[in-house]
């Protein structure tokens, strides 16, 4: 299946939030080419803002190739939230499984119909001093491994500009307008992961793959080189706390 179908739900979607984004922010996007016309993929993108869901679904509704992200599964039942996200399509995430690799069935379902599935591997905005992008968690390695879809890296900066992560007072800062540049690149290549068992050291050596691609679309779009490591949320936390 080609999962180019945009379908009803998206278009109405599309008509509500496309023009405020067109009238309010600047684009420069980079990289199309890269996002598959066929098939089911994956898209891995950075996360440093509030608004940058936005911006990223933007950019690739353009390409005729929706995402469906990820969320919790609670969120599905019932009420206009779980109505709309159902409508959408979007990715219900089984927490409470005990099988790790279970938890993500349904993404891997969506891939093997012909879907893209966006992940955001840091797993919330990042903590980053300087906004790069922090060290993933395993999810989308695990569901690439166990798909064999390819792995999109998708940077973007910009969103950041107008509502910054972590601000005390989330107002946007509009004006001047801002320009939401996202960046998709080459696939990731995986294929040294291919065949081995899924253990924790395999999944943690696909996701710095990962993260150290999408850092690098990053870098090329802020004009500047990223940090030798990534960013690691809970040693720095442990050093902070050891330090008090």
């Amino acid at each position: 299946m080609s999962g180019r179908r945009i379908g009803i739900w998206y278009r109405m979607a599309a008509v509500l939030v496309k023009p405020p984004l067109v009238v309010l922010f600047k684009r420069d996007w980079r990289g199309m080419e890269h996002i598959p016309a066929e098939g089911g993929f994956i898209t891995a993108i950075n996360h440093n803002s509030y608004l940058d869901p936005l911006s990223y679904a933007h950019y690739q509704y353009n390409t005729g190739r929706v995402p469906r992200f990820l969320a919790k599964a609670g969120l599905f039942k019932g009420s206009f939230v779980g109505t709309f996200l159902r409508g959408l399509k979007q990715i219900p995430v089984y927490r409470e499984s005990t099988d790790a690799a279970n938890a993500f069935r349904a993404a891997v379902d969506a891939i093997n119909k012909g879907e893209c599935v966006a992940f955001y591997p840091e797993g919330t905005l990042t903590r980053d001093p300087d906004m790069w992008p922090m060290r993933g968690k395993t999810g989308a390695a695990r569901v690439a491994l166990l798909t064999k879809a390819p792995v999109i890296p998708v940077a973007q900066w910009g969103a950041n500009e107008a509502m910054p992560p972590y601000a005390k007072h989330k107002k946007l800062r509009l004006f001047p307008r801002k320009t939401l540049r996202v960046q998709a690149g080459p696939p990731v290549d995986l294929s040294e992961f291919y065949g081995q068992e899924p253990t924790a050291e395999v999944l943690r050596a696909a996701t710095d793959t990962i993260m150290a691609a999408i850092t690098e679309q990053l870098a090329e779009l802020r004009g500047e080189p990223a940090p030798a490591r990534p960013y690691d949320h809970k040693k720095a936390r442990g050093a902070e706390e050891a330090g008090k």
